[in-house]
């Protein structure tokens, strides 16, 4: 039996002829099967039309489960290391990220401006270190990929307003909910002397009370300090007017625990404007494997430059380098 297809049918195919977006082949469809006329002749084309909106809905359905499984922020490290700043809402996070880097993140007076990772680079002398900016923290706000974000940092960077109404009650808030997702928070002192328990994060914490404004208020400063947890020494700043930033950059270097050491050609100077980054510990044979392969593979031994060191001392393999060290490797 013939379909009869009134001419408007053919306009809308060709819409749907058009169209790649599955949202959309879904809807000329129903516009179709609204226009086919019902009777014998059209049952198959409707049937037909029927198990397209099904698997254009289905093929829908799976996009957005993985998209929504997806929805996760790993940003690979850089500079000198990564440090990530969390705290509760507006305590000024994105204001200290523009103050200490040349970047530009959204800063607003109200709450959840940052809604995903804003990663930027602070200088501090002659390195670079990788700052990110995360949203706020709420006993009812904390996605998964944050949590997983402070677990990969080398440093945490707690930023509470220290003009809240009640800064210690909001150290605890977060500390509670980081806590619930295996993350303990720990000063210098205490993240050295650590335990590693098993499926426990300890990340070192530099306590920062953000929009301090009681720079000539010792007792105001002494109070505040009363009531936060004793086992942290907070740097009081101010990202708005600039104040202690130059202290808050040497902290947040000294928490990474990296060293700088220069490499040296035979007979000529050494550069001071890229130093290679080492945690301590690391000796000439981690030097040598930056370097190249070659001197890794070759490495006869090296002469140093340094505080405290003959000038051109000769050292060997096992040598364990220190800041400011200058190398000179020999094959």
């Amino acid at each position: 039996m013939p379909a009869n297809l009134p001419p408007q049918y053919f306009e809308v195919e060709k819409k749907l002829k058009e169209t790649r977006d599955p949202l959309e082949k879904i809807k000329i469809i129903e516009e179709l099967l609204s226009i086919i006329p019902k009777h014998k002749g059209t049952e198959k084309l409707q049937a037909l039309y029927k198990r397209k909106i099904s698997k254009l809905k289905s093929k829908s359905q799976k996009k957005s489960a993985v998209a929504k499984h997806d929805l996760s922020y790993h940003i690979d490290k850089s500079g000198a290391g990564q440090v990530v700043l969390i705290g509760p809402p507006n305590s000024g996070k994105s204001m200290l990220i523009k103050s200490l880097t040349n970047a530009e993140p959204e800063v607003a007076e109200y709450p959840f401006t940052t809604h995903k990772p804003y990663p930027a680079m602070m200088k501090f002398e002659n390195v670079q270190v990788q700052l990110i900016d995360t949203p706020p923290i709420t006993r009812d706000y904390l996605e998964v990929w944050h949590s997983e974000l402070i677990k990969n940092a080398d440093t945490v960077l707690l930023v509470i307003d220290s003009k809240s109404r009640d800064p210690a009650e909001d150290i605890i808030t977060i500390q509670e909910v980081l806590k619930e997702k295996k993350i303990i928070l720990a000063s210098e002192d205490k993240h050295k002397n650590s335990s590693k328990e098993e499926g426990l994060f300890v990340k070192n914490c530099i306590l920062v009370l953000n929009k301090d404004e009681f720079s000539d208020d010792s007792e105001m400063r002494d109070l505040i300090i009363e009531l936060i947890d004793p086992e942290f020494t907070p740097v009081f700043c101010s990202a708005a007017q600039n104040k202690n930033l130059e202290l808050l950059r040497k902290k947040i270097f000294e928490s990474l625990h990296v060293m700088r050491v220069y490499s040296k050609i035979p007979g000529k100077k050494p550069s001071f404007d890229e130093p290679f980054i080492f945690k301590h510990g690391c000796n000439i044979m981690d030097m040598a494997k930056a370097v190249h392969k070659d001197f890794a593979n070759n490495l006869k031994y090296a002469r140093i430059w340094g505080k405290k060191k003959y000038e051109g001392q000769k050292v060997n393999k096992d040598y364990k380098l220190h800041d400011g060290d200058i190398i000179e490797l020999h094959m």
